[in-house]
């Protein structure tokens, strides 16, 4: 009866939010996690192949997307966070969204984004079939203070697995994960991916973990990235290569599609075929925001989203070069922006408006980097309309660099969801 109650009021705050235009996808489950605390971990519980939960400091929600795809193409139906709400409100929000009048959901398995710190917190309510870390780095020190408390939240949530933990090989500070694995549960399997010594010595500054394991992963070893090409790339799976293209341009979301298919061998076993897995991960489109090209205003916008100094830098260094316009937008997620230093912004070429509250300590960082910017507002919007006033660039289209906040900020502005977004194409 309390689940039946709380399921009709957090839909109910749901049709308010949607007749109101609201914003917060979490605030539904956040009412209805208060009425019926054990709905949730009941749910999470419910599957029948079980839980699969995808943590980490960067690529959670483009893994478990991709995680998702896999096993629906293998005939399995889903539960997923899709709108990205990784934190237990925004999971009770899928349940409402997905679930009947008593919060139980039809799918076969869950594949859950989970947050580093809310992860821990809640892994006494869940056991999972299989745990996935995507990366630890160092740049949310004003939430995490030091990444080895990072690392102690992720290895709660890994001894959570009883299946098996996938981690990112090419992360020294995930080897200590593995330790606790060992040594607390040895009947559970530790399996990796990573990249090949070709793909990191293309990138010397690291793919974003705070610790580079000076090893790369072997042959036969788990799933390994031989090489990336914008889009494009090829990925050693169970011992043999195949070609996939990636949603959005970067070495990051080839080391997304290989924690995915890595992770999705772990559920399926000998039922998984690498063949279809490659050409699933082909035909998906990107996460709202990472690296997509929408339609804003009329206008075409390539729209990469930047949640730290990795993602900043990996992200700017794949963007095509010579782009003619460009817009940053950085927002106020934390008072300290001195991360924004160790992003060497020389990718971007030149930049058109840089717009937001951060503004200034963005706009200080490009002429530091010699990088040439036209305009500087510290109101969001008014920047973002006057970058769309622009002419249209004589070639592709335009490009929009954010961080999370001045995305949602953007986006609810524009009236775009996840759902509505009208989607482009992605180059």
């Amino acid at each position: 009866m309390r689940s039946a109650i709380g399921v009709a009021v957090g839909r109910a705050v749901q049709w308010l939010l949607r007749v109101r235009g609201g914003k917060g996808s979490g605030a539904p489950g956040l009412v209805t996690n208060k009425i019926a605390p054990a709905l949730l971990p009941r749910v999470l519980a419910s599957f029948p192949e079980g839980l699969v939960v995808v943590s980490g400091t960067a690529g959670k929600s483009t893994t478990t997307k991709m995680v998702s795809a896999l096993l629906r193409a293998h005939g399995m139906r889903v539960f997923t966070n899709s709108s990205t709400a990784n934190l237990p409100q925004g999971i009770t929000s899928a349940i409402l969204d997905q679930g009947d009048w008593r919060g139980r959901v039809d799918a076969d398995i869950a594949v859950l984004e989970m947050d580093e710190a809310f992860g821990a917190l809640m892994s006494s309510s869940f056991a999972a079939r299989v745990v996935t870390l995507t990366n630890i780095n160092l740049d949310d020190i004003a939430r995490f203070e030091s990444s080895d408390r990072v690392t102690r939240l992720l290895t709660a949530i890994a001894l959570r697995a009883r299946s098996a933990v996938v981690l990112n090989a090419d992360d020294a500070s995930l080897a200590t994960v593995s330790e606790a694995i060992a040594e607390t549960a040895p009947t559970v399997a530790v399996r990796r991916f990573g990249v090949s010594s070709r793909v990191m010595d293309d990138h010397p500054h690291g793919l974003g973990s705070v610790r580079t394991s000076p090893h790369r992963l072997g042959d036969g070893l788990g799933t390994r990235v031989e090489a990336v090409s914008g889009r494009d790339a090829v990925i050693d799976i169970n011992g043999a290569r195949h070609d996939v293209t990636l949603p959005a341009r970067g070495v990051h979301f080839a080391v997304d599609a290989a924690a995915a298919l890595e992770t999705a061998g772990a559920v399926l076993g000998a039922a998984f075929d690498a063949s279809l897995g490659a050409t699933t991960l082909s035909t998906l489109d990107p996460v709202f925001g990472r690296g997509e090209t929408v339609e804003i205003a009329g206008q075409q916008i390539e729209c990469v989203l930047v949640q730290n100094t990795a993602s900043f830098q990996l992200n700017i260094d794949a963007l095509c070069p010579n782009l003619e316009r460009v817009f940053v937008g950085v927002g106020d997620e934390e008072e300290d922006t001195s991360w924004l230093w160790t992003v060497r912004t020389q990718s971007l070429g030149r930049v058109d408006i840089v717009a937001g509250p951060k503004a200034d300590a963005m706009a200080n960082r490009l002429a530091y980097d010699g990088v040439p910017f036209d305009a500087v507002d510290v109101d969001l919007i008014r920047g973002f309309e006057t970058f769309l006033a622009l002419p249209a660039p004589s070639a592709g289209v335009k490009t929009v660099v954010f961080t999370s906040r001045s995305m949602r900020k953007i986006r609810g502005h524009y009236g775009l969801t996840s759902e509505e977004v009208k989607k482009a194409g992605t180059r």
